[in-house]
């Protein structure tokens, strides 16, 4: 899961925008579809023209973690929706019904704030998540209950850097507030990815 937003798509958009006839009608023919894109195009096309679009995106106020944030939230549902479809054992689907319970509440709570702030953000999981959930869903057993603990242990690793950050440099108040406070649940998560990973370990030994 990635926690860096590739702006090519909106540096793309921005030429588009501001460049020649040629440039905007190639652009008009190319249809978007990843929901970070998308996201991404709409937060551009709130820019005025007399908006520095590099430096508002370079600064974003907000905007790169919103959608980072949102892009996390939505992967970790549909997975845990699928480890409690598809583990073998009692903590990894509990592991699952908890992420797909806590980054439920914590999606709800972003769109709420996004909104408020006249961000847009994914609303379906991403190109990069799709293929994380087209890995995973292909093993079975112990094998599966292995890999999807690996994946919460690394993505609640990168979800606390980003947090972290957030609560720390935000120029937003309520953004850094906001961090701040769901930081306890992510170290929690981790945690219990760390114990599911070492129960599913024991299983092989």
């Amino acid at each position: 899961m990635k926690t860096q937003i590739n702006i090519k798509s909106i540096v793309l958009h921005t030429i588009c925008v501001a460049g020649t006839v040629f440039f905007a009608s190639s652009c008009s023919e190319t249809k978007t579809t990843d929901s970070m894109e998308v996201a991404e195009e709409e937060n551009v096309s709130r820019l005025t023209s007399d908006d520095e679009t590099m430096v508002v995106i370079d600064n974003d106020n907000g905007v790169k973690f919103l959608m980072a944030a949102a892009e996390m939230q939505l992967e970790e549902i549909s997975l845990g929706k699928l480890a409690q479809q598809n583990g073998n054992s009692t903590h990894v689907k509990e592991l699952g019904k908890m992420m797909e319970a806590d980054h439920t509440k914590t999606l709800s709570e972003l769109q709420a704030l996004s909104q408020s702030k006249s961000v847009s953000i994914p609303t379906m999981i991403t190109e990069d998540s799709k293929e994380t959930y087209e890995d995973l869903v292909d093993k079975t057993g112990n094998d599966f209950g292995k890999a999807y603990s690996d994946l919460m242990v690394e993505h609640h690793e990168d979800a606390i850097e980003l947090f972290e950050k957030a609560a720390t440099d935000s120029e937003d108040a309520e953004i850094k507030a906001w961090a701040a406070q769901k930081l306890p649940t992510m170290r929690t998560h981790l945690e219990h990815a760390k114990a599911c990973k070492e129960e599913c370990d024991k299983m092989d030994s």
